[in-house]
């Protein structure tokens, strides 16, 4: 198989090559992309569509029950309209989100797929790594996570000046108001999140669950989602509803 070697994960990113998981990458995989449709996991497809790579389809664990050990809840059905606008295939795993038996289940319907390996969005969770990387491994394809360890606000910057539209969807923590949801970042709206970030001492990059995002557009899709929705707000924590999704193709 042949390698070349890569500075970056992303091509436009300044990132610090020392931060990087691996510093070669084959010329041709074909890859499934593991996304909840969050900021995260569409910089890794994007990172994956950067190489060149073939990508067979868009993978999505909806979480039937009420809470989940590794993936998100709360806005995956519509990773189906970014899988849509990109012209890739959606594949839904249900799990119920039992700890231990939610990485089977999304191993299963893997097996029945002819791919190189998975690309996911990890950052820092040593959990999820760690579990996807062993589920690979007996599957016999190759984990990648370009992300891992990148620096939170670099990341989150780099992906507000490469064009990806993040959505906030939820909030959960002190200095987050319902003001925050529904909100598409931008580079102000962004530097006023870092200075909440240290105010209030959270993850600028939402990673502790503060928040929840939806990427409605961006370098990887071919278009935009133009979402309709309502906000629940408690006094403290809140979500938005989707009511309706309009795709907009790129001309």
């Amino acid at each position: 198989m042949k390698f070349y070697q890569s500075p970056d994960p992303y091509n436009s990113y300044e990132y610090d090559p020392q931060t990087l998981e691996v510093s070669a990458y084959p010329l041709f995989m074909r890859v499934a992309i593991l996304t909840s449709g969050g900021k995260d996991s569409s910089a890794s497809w994007w990172w994956a569509k950067c190489k060149g790579w073939d990508i067979d389809c868009l993978v999505t664990v909806t979480i039937t029950g009420d809470d989940s050990w590794m993936f998100q809840i709360p806005g995956t059905q519509l990773v189906k309209y970014q899988a849509e606008l990109a012209g890739l295939t959606w594949i839904e795993v249900e799990s119920k989100g039992i700890q231990e038996e939610e990485i089977l289940d999304l191993e299963l319907e893997l097996s029945k797929l002819n791919i190189d390996g998975l690309v996911c969005g990890a950052l820092r969770s040593d959990y999820q790594k760690t579990r996807i990387e062993q589920m690979c491994e007996r599957l016999g394809i190759k984990s990648w996570t370009p992300l891992w360890h990148q620096d939170s606000l670099q990341h989150m910057r780099g992906l507000v000046s490469n064009g990806f539209k993040v959505m906030i969807t939820g909030v959960a923590c002190e200095g987050l108001d319902e003001n925050w949801i529904g909100h598409i970042l931008t580079p102000k709206s962004l530097k006023e999140l870092e200075i909440l970030s240290e105010k209030f001492r959270f993850n600028v990059d939402g990673e502790g669950g503060e928040y929840e995002t939806l990427v409605v557009g961006g370098p990887h899709i071919d278009g935009e989602m133009e979402v309709t929705w309502k906000s629940n707000w408690d006094g403290t924590r809140g979500d938005l509803q989707i009511t309706s999704v309009k795709m907009i193709k790129m001309q």
